[in-house]
């Protein structure tokens, strides 16, 4: 008797349950306010009887902004410039023209994508294709020589990332096989080979006698340039998921910060590795697929005493060089190094914006819209496009982008000025020297504009 009392209580829970479930949900209407907005806002008034909800996306402001005199740099050594990642302002034509395009090795595919960002020094400029081919381009276009980097143990891994960086007369090659090769910018001979314990995915960076790197698996290395002995190694943070032409090291007067993909940034002392301080790049835009790429994307750019970086999650921050502390965090991404110039941060954010925020305090002064979702019917995104930059040329914000558009802005109020096609559209970071704009396309082709 009690089983079937049991039995009947639950027929009659489940009929509930089924009944409650078949209740349609009651929308109320009115307008939408944003959770944190001001309550009294929303109330009606006799002034103002159907309140209004707040813009999420602040509106653009013109801000006036000093910026350095433009110079023809003769070289651009690593992902972002030089070893602080606070890129100059090169010299380029208010309308740039693409005057030569080369090849340069294989392009992008379904397993493997060209992500490397070039190097440029002494009249050379140095790039990654996507199945680890090293190729030196002379300034006019002529290929000068070439260096397969796969691995004496690749067995058919079709593996593609890592990056680059050129010091002394050195390129020195970082592969998503967990090698850091050190080549001479001459010849493209192999000096030495220095096999790491977990696949890299960022540029490596150097100064001096010591070039740094960090791995996969949450570590930073520091390799002798002489002979490619490690001299120290850091534990980090692993991250669960990475991005593939991710970051790399930032090199300070004391200290080397190291980038990880669990969105760690971790300092440690050049003399002996010695461990300084901590500061995660946390937080994520809720209601996209990749809030979970904690990867530090926007590589830790050195200007003053402060550290700009950021996710590709939705989180860029400002941190204390010397005690890793927190000094602001802005909700937006940034997939490049950060432009960090006349009082401002320019990132291009991951929702294919160029912002423009305020260094001191992370404050969006303007937003400029660039194309984000790939469409191949009409109402289905097929993908998103992918934006790269923004370098500071000739006056203007450039940002190079997977859609075959070169795009100059006006950086006081984010207006576009200028553009110009790129055969294959771009695929990693662009590099500034010698007043040419150089581009790697997706289709294998390295692309110079002036």
């Amino acid at each position: 008797m009690a089983k079937t009392r049991l039995n009947l209580g639950l027929t009659a829970l489940t009929a509930t349950l089924l009944l409650a479930g078949c209740e349609r949900e009651l929308i109320l209407t009115g307008e939408r306010f944003p959770l944190r907005a001001d309550l009294e806002a929303s109330v009606p008034t006799e002034a103002d009887p159907a309140p209004k909800a707040p813009s999420l996306t602040p509106e653009n402001q013109s801000v006036a902004i000093t910026l350095p005199a433009a110079s023809a740099n003769g070289d651009w050594t690593h992902r972002g410039g030089n070893a602080r990642h606070a890129s100059p302002h090169g010299q380029l034509s208010a309308a740039p023209q693409l005057v030569w395009s080369a090849n340069v090795g294989a392009g992008s595919s379904r397993k493997n994508r060209v992500s490397t960002s070039p190097v440029v020094a002494d009249g050379r400029v140095f790039t990654l294709d996507s199945r680890s081919l090293v190729v030196a381009t002379a300034a006019s276009g002529a290929r000068l020589w070439q260096a397969d980097l796969t691995a004496a143990f690749d067995r058919g891994g079709d593996v593609s990332g890592g990056g680059l960086a050129v010091e002394d007369g050195t390129v020195y090659a970082a592969t998503a096989y967990g090698e850091l090769v050190a080549l001479s910018a001459a010849t493209g001979a192999v000096v030495w080979r220095q096999r790491l314990q977990s696949p890299v995915s960022g540029a490596p960076s150097v100064e001096g006698n010591t070039v740094y790197v960090a791995t996969r698996d949450g570590a930073g290395w520091a390799i002798d340039t002489k002979d490619g002995r490690v001299k120290w190694t850091m534990e980090g943070t692993p991250g669960a998921t990475s991005v593939e032409g991710t970051s790399s090291p930032l090199i300070g007067d004391r200290t080397v910060a190291f980038p990880f993909a669990s969105g760690d940034l971790a300092a440690a002392l050049k003399l002996n590795g010695t461990r300084v301080w901590g500061a995660p790049v946390t937080g994520q835009r809720n209601g996209r697929a990749y809030q979970g790429l904690t990867d530090l994307t926007g590589d830790p750019v050195l200007v003053g005493t402060t550290i700009y970086a950021g996710t590709a999650a939705g989180r860029t921050a400002a941190i204390d060089a010397g005690t890793g502390a927190r000094i602001w965090t802005a909700t937006e991404g940034a997939l490049n190094p950060p432009l960090v110039v006349g009082g401002s941060v320019f990132v291009v954010n991951d929702q294919a914006r160029l912002v423009r925020l305020d260094a001191a305090t992370g404050e969006v002064i303007w937003q400029a819209e660039m194309p984000y979702f790939v469409k191949d019917k009409p109402k289905r995104q097929k993908a998103i496009f992918a934006h790269y930059g923004p370098v500071l040329a000739g006056g203007h914000i450039a940002v190079v982008s997977s859609d075959g558009l070169l795009r100059l802005f006006n950086p006081t109020d984010g207006t576009m000025v200028a553009t110009a096609t790129i055969p294959g559209g771009a695929s990693s970071v662009p590099a500034l020297a010698g007043g040419t704009l150089y581009v790697v396309g997706a289709n294998g082709q390295l692309h110079a504009f002036r």
